[in-house]
């Protein structure tokens, strides 16, 4: 009968039979990681070679839409030199008159410089600025007018009225235009102080009558080249 075995001999035997421990793969650590990063670069190689492959083409795609001839827009203007035949309204408040007649001044030489003869222009003061807008209107609507230019001036005072006759004159003179198809031009002035009302009546602004004239003169020229091709509606009154 064998002699049973020691302890030691029995743990030696143990260790002798248990598997090996796998294998660890030789080399760096970042070498799996190298692999897999070049593997991923190869598809980004391949698509900067197909980019570069096209840029030719497309420098050329390029090169013949510039050299092909473009379509443009169609753009027009109104001239700032009166037609002949036309015909203006100047409505002028009274309120304020020492700054609405030297207003009516610049009107007036605006319209001579344009070539617009003073006898093609009539002019009807009204009481004020809150009167400008149904005059403006009914003489729009006559459908003898070209344009109708307004001039007034509003200095701001001590109460809200100034606020009033602004709102009332502004929207009134807007709506005399869109009501009528015909230019309509506000020239009124709304100011703080009589400084800046005389400022902008012939003084160191220059004159906003005389500019109210011009903008008339260039719209009314406008609404004529559109009319004429079809492009915009009739005046919306009696025929002129």
């Amino acid at each position: 009968m064998l002699a049973p075995q020691s302890a030691q001999q029995a743990l030696a035997c143990s260790r002798r039979a248990a598997p090996a421990p796998a294998a660890v793969p030789s080399g760096r650590p970042g070498a799996a990681r190298g692999a897999a990063a070049g593997a991923a670069a190869a598809p980004a190689a391949a698509r900067q070679a197909a980019a570069a492959a096209a840029a030719p083409r497309q420098r050329g795609a390029l090169a013949r839409a510039a050299a092909a001839p473009r379509a443009e827009a169609s753009v027009r203007h109104g001239s700032v030199v009166g037609a002949a035949g036309q015909r203006y309204g100047v409505v002028v408040g009274r309120f304020n008159d020492l700054v609405t007649k030297l207003l009516l001044e610049g009107a007036y030489g605006a319209f001579s410089a344009h070539g617009v003869p003073l006898d093609s222009v009539e002019v009807c003061w009204v009481p004020g600025c809150f009167e400008l807008p149904v005059v403006a209107k009914a003489m729009a609507k006559s459908g003898k007018f070209d344009a109708v230019v307004c001039i007034g001036v509003v200095v701001r005072g001590a109460t809200t009225h100034y606020d009033a006759v602004v709102s009332a004159a502004t929207s009134g003179v807007l709506n005399a235009s869109t009501d009528s198809g015909v230019p309509v031009v506000f020239g009124v002035l709304t100011c703080d102080t009589m400084e800046q009302a005389l400022d902008r009546a012939g003084g160191k602004v220059g004159n906003k009558g005389g500019e109210a004239a011009i903008t008339a003169i260039e719209m009314a020229n406008l609404m004529a080249s559109l009319r004429a091709d079809g492009l915009a509606a009739p005046a919306w009154g009696p025929a002129k």
